[in-house]
């Protein structure tokens, strides 16, 4: 009898073992689960294109940056600085127009984004007397904010790192949020003649 009641409490022993075995073992997974899907779910969000850049230098050496921003990710981002070949903008340098994509665009988001009459300022939106944009330019004061689906069109004056000189040379955009940097490089061109005076 004593040997009977050894044998059912060594395998209830056993048993119980296996149970808190298999307990941990799930709850593990589905913290790792939890954590795995947390962090994803943080990192892959944020996803911004920065297309059509242009740097046009006019024959005084006054430079002249442009260059489209789109969100294409699924959150609202921040963006915090914008460099012209390593150099910072001055945030009172930088002017903005927001267009949405989808079925009414802004009228001036298109593939080329023309040269403006230097120096940009709010109300600089033609180009050789020609009207680009449907609406005002905004100077920046402080960083940008651009909504998810939504695109920027950014245009700054007189990057410090831009001389006549670098005409027909490669210089990069680097455009900087709080969780990543995005890269672009564009030749740099000769501003249009019939523009290049200012005014």
């Amino acid at each position: 009898m004593s040997r009977l009641l050894r044998n059912r409490l060594a395998l209830s022993t056993v048993i119980t073992t296996l149970i808190i075995l298999v307990v941990s073992v799930l709850l593990a997974s589905a913290l790792v689960y939890f954590a795995v899907n947390v962090v994803s779910t943080r990192v892959q969000q944020e996803d911004l294109a920065v297309t059509n850049a242009h740097i046009w230098v006019n024959v005084d050496g006054q430079g002249e940056a442009a260059l489209m921003v789109s969100n294409i990710g699924g959150r609202d981002v921040v963006i915090n600085q914008i460099e012209v070949r390593g150099v910072p903008s001055a945030w009172d340098d930088v002017f903005y127009l927001y267009g949405v994509t989808g079925a009414n665009p802004d009228a001036g988001v298109n593939e080329n984004l023309p040269y403006l009459t230097y120096p940009v300022t709010a109300e600089a939106v033609t180009s050789n007397g020609t009207r680009i944009f449907t609406s005002s330019l905004v100077e920046a004061t402080s960083q940008l904010i651009l909504p998810s689906g939504s695109i920027m069109i950014i245009y700054i004056n007189s990057p410090q790192s831009v001389s006549i000189n670098d005409i027909g040379t490669t210089i990069g955009f680097t455009v900087f949020t709080a969780q990543a940097m995005y890269y672009q490089e564009t030749n740099v061109q000769a501003a249009p003649a019939a523009a290049a005076g200012g005014g």
